[in-house]
């Protein structure tokens, strides 16, 4: 992509301005301490990974986290399921010990 700019890099000419509750502002410039960022360095974090992204960097939504958890799981059976079935047959598994040392763990 030829015309990307990064924040880190890029002329800061422009301003931008918001307005937020004190006390909101406080707590979140302490989580963002806790990180070694200034709310700055965080808001220009979230616009970099959105250009990154070419939209929102994270997932928004509002489900609980008990929904979330729920839809992980399923995902992550769901595909359990289907590299179960794409071995066609007993020669196409691997044994638990043999993955395990193909990775270099020792039990």
């Amino acid at each position: 992509m030829s015309d990307y700019l990064s924040v880190a890099t890029a002329p800061k000419t422009a301003t931008f301005q918001m307005r937020i509750n004190p006390q909101i502002k406080e707590q979140v410039e302490n989580i963002y301490a806790k990180c070694g960022l200034t709310l700055t360095d965080a808001i220009n974090i979230f616009i970099q990974q959105s250009i990154n992204t070419e939209g929102m960097p994270m997932l928004v939504t509002t489900n609980s986290k008990e929904a979330i958890r729920e839809q992980a799981v399923n995902l992550l059976m769901a595909e359990l399921q289907k590299g179960e079935l794409s071995a066609s047959n007993r020669n196409d598994w691997i044994s638990h010990e043999a993955l395990l040392a193909e990775f270099g763990v020792e039990k």
